[in-house]
Formats: structure tokens, sequence, C-alpha cells
């Protein structure tokens, strides 16, 4: 016979379903149990146990199928659960909004490194004392269209060949990357273009996956019916592919806008290469959401200044 406490009451009128009520039948829906859902969530078993039984007690339908292996959601939690995702992403859209509200007019940027580092104080250094403030994230074209897409950043700059599902882009630049060595490398001396089967062979040290830098390399490579060999080191920055560069014996793909002083100063070779590592540097933003009118114009200002 089952469990008095385990069948639905009638249904209760009073007031909305909590949104933590919903967050709690989504814990135990993605981690399959209540003792799981409560250590995803940071509060005790009983209190994700007491919330549940709250929300079937609050809509009159039984959610949850409770048994010794576990903790699976019955057809009618599904069901609820399938909509309440849906209240629960509206409400991270709120939440967004409404702190987007409260910075007033400031810009939220990410940007790739290079982009980063050489073009964007640039850009912002020719606006006006008055023009809304700006706040820069720095992080790799993967994880830039994320936060773009997610809201943590009104506008996006990437240097990758693809733009993510979700985004709209704007052409707002040209690179070149370049293959560099120091002048006593094997390969400074070169006449003759770089193939693509040599470069991949490395040794070589590139940026890590999800760089724009990274991705245009790859699919240049692959272009001519090669991948990157095993001789290969991925590196998380800029200074340190350079740092490895200087040690004599690697090589590297990188951006001419990080390389420019270097080899200005002759601390670094630029090898010729038959491989074509052009790329264009791109605005993204949301498809679905509005950039705020001081994102709009920093926009502008941005077009204005590259030509794009």
């Amino acid at each position: 016979m089952p469990d008095p406490q385990d069948l639905p009451e009638a249904p209760t009128t009073r007031g909305r379903i909590p949104l933590a009520a919903l967050d709690l039948l989504d814990a135990v829906a993605t981690h399959g149990s209540l003792t799981a859902a409560a250590a995803a969530l940071g509060i005790a078993q009983p209190s994700v146990s007491a919330g549940l039984r709250r929300l079937e007690r609050r809509t009159g339908l039984t959610l949850l199928d409770r048994s010794a292996t576990g903790t699976r959601l019955t057809a009618a939690g599904e069901a609820v659960l399938a909509r309440g995702r849906a209240v629960l992403s509206a409400s991270d859209a709120l939440e967004r909004e409404v702190a987007e509200l409260r910075q007033g007019d400031r810009v939220r940027l990410a940007a790739s490194l290079s982009i980063a580092e050489y073009l964007v104080p640039v850009w912002l250094a020719g606006r006006s004392p008055e023009a809304p403030t700006v706040e820069l994230t720095v992080a790799n074209s993967r994880d830039v269209m994320a936060a773009v897409l997610d809201g943590r950043a009104d506008l996006g700059f990437v240097e990758g060949p693809r733009v993510s599902d979700g985004l709209r882009q704007r052409v707002v630049g040209e690179d070149q990357l370049l293959v560099v060595v120091v002048p006593g490398h094997p390969w400074a001396g070169r006449a003759e273009p770089l193939d693509a089967a040599t470069l991949a062979a490395g040794p070589l040290a590139v940026r890590e996956e999800g760089s724009g830098t990274r991705e245009v390399l790859e699919e240049a490579l692959s272009a001519a019916g090669v991948t990157l060999g095993r001789s290969v080191h991925q590196l998380g920055s800029t200074s340190a592919v350079k740092t490895m560069v200087r040690t004599g014996r690697i090589a590297a793909v990188l951006s001419q806008l990080t390389v420019a002083d270097e080899l200005a100063r002759g601390e670094l070779v630029a090898v010729p290469t038959a491989v074509d590592l052009r790329r264009r540097l791109r605005m993204v933003w949301s498809a679905g959401r509005q950039p705020s009118a001081a994102a709009r114009e920093l926009a502008a200002e941005v077009v204005a200044a590259t030509g794009g």
C-alpha cells in the first residue's frame, strides 16, 4: 500500500509556482536522485525533498517516481518540467535585462586575444570622454561567441573562420597569419615557400583549441589535405607561444599584429609559405537580442574606424 505522503493532494491555487521549485525539479531530472540534486545545488537533501513535495501539493500531481535505485520524473513531471524550463529561461533573460539596466550606459565587450590587445585599445582611444564606459573581457573566439550568446557581452570580436548559430556578424578587418621563427632556425633562410605538409609536421607551437588562430591554421591545412602532426605544442596565450619560439627550435603561426614589433627588431623572421593564412576579423552580436543604444553607437564607431 503506498505511503500516504506519496499521494498527491488536491492542488492549491494561491500564488504562482515558485521558480525555486522548478529549479529543484530540473536538478533531479538532470542528476537522477535527490541526493545528487542537493549536492549540485549546494543545499541539504531534506530541503530538496520537502520542496518537491510542496510542488506536488501545489500542482496536485505526482511529479516524481521515488525508488531505492533513484528518483525519476513521471510523465506529469516531464510535462511540467518542459514548460518550467521555458519559464526558467525567461527568468534568466529578465535577470540579464535588469543587470543591463543597472549598468546604465556601460558596454560589455568580449574580444579574442589579438583583437583585444592590438585593435580594441586603438578603437577606444579616439572616443569622446563623454562616451559610455567599456568593460572588456579577453577570451578565445569560441568563448567570446558563447559570452555574446549567453548575454554576458553586448558585442564580440572574433578571429575564427566560423560564427556560431544565433549570432549576426559584420567583417571589420582582415589579418594575416605568419609562420615565424628565430633567425637561427633552419627555416629562417628559406627561399622556397614552405609547403603545407612541412608546416604541419613542425615542430610547431600553436594556440589552444577554440582560438581563432588555431581554427584558421587547421582549416588552411585541411584545404591542402594535411593535419597538424604530433610535434605540436598547444599553448593558451600568444606570449607563451612567442616564448617557446625564442628557444630556437620551434616555429609558430601567429597574427602579424602580435609579432610586428619582433619582426621590426629582427628578433623573429617570417617564413614564406604556400598555405593561405589570411583571415577576416568579425564583430558579432546576438540575433535574438537587440544591443543597447550604447552598444550600437560603439559598433557604428568601430565600423567607421575600420571601413567595415
